[in-house]
């Protein structure tokens, strides 16, 4: 399928979680995660409309490992909600691992939406928490301002940018992921089927040269 790639007032670029945990040094590192901090500055640069998500997690929260008791960080446990990636502690509230990157342009977001502060229950997408039905309302937020195509990039691409891209499609966006401008934790084999399902799903994975 074909797209114009001109942008216009109906485009935002949606910045996934590019946070100091994930990025060389944190809790949970991405490899290679701050790399692509200038790429997403000069994409912010380009967009009418410029969003960033951030995780945003309390003490003791249900995803960390060290919450459940004989548990190591990348198992995975049963929840009421189904399968869930135990992680190192990451992204906890206030302080510096939850901090956007120090490098980021945040003046020019207009929204930073902060997901995963519900103790019980991880958040992945920027649309719905794990659960897919608890909305984060950023759905409702790009309506109202009339947005049709969104554009993903940031941490990481087979988790978060992944779960929000898949969302996307489902809440009735043209979706578009901007490879170069994300970097993927790939825990056994999750970039090559994450990319797989992105694909399959309608979403068109493109460079930030296209632009």
């Amino acid at each position: 399928m074909s797209y114009s790639l001109d942008l216009s007032s109906r485009d935002a670029l949606l910045v996934i979680d590019l946070q100091n945990d994930f990025c060389t040094g944190g809790a949970l590192a991405v490899p290679d995660g701050e790399a692509i901090v200038p790429v997403v500055n000069r994409l912010i640069d380009r967009f009418p409309h410029a969003l960033a998500t951030q995780d945003w997690h309390p003490e003791g929260h249900l995803s960390f490992a060290s919450s459940h008791e004989g548990q190591t960080p990348y198992g995975t446990i049963e929840l009421s909600y189904g399968t869930q990636v135990l992680w190192p502690d990451h992204c906890v509230q206030g302080h510096d691992g939850s901090t956007l990157h120090k490098d980021l342009n945040k003046t020019a977001l207009e929204l930073i939406l902060r997901k995963g502060f519900r103790k019980e229950i991880d958040s992945y997408s920027a649309f719905f928490e794990n659960d897919k039905t608890t909305s984060t309302g950023l759905t409702g937020y790009l309506k109202e301002r009339q947005i049709e195509r969104v554009f993903l990039c940031g941490l990481a691409t087979d988790f978060c940018v992944y779960y929000s891209a898949i969302d996307a499609i489902k809440q009735g966006f043209e979706t578009f992921v901007i490879a170069d401008a994300c970097r993927a934790i790939d825990l056994e084999g999750s970039l090559a089927k994450a990319m797989t399902h992105m694909r399959e799903s309608g979403v068109e994975i493109l460079s930030s040269d296209e632009l």
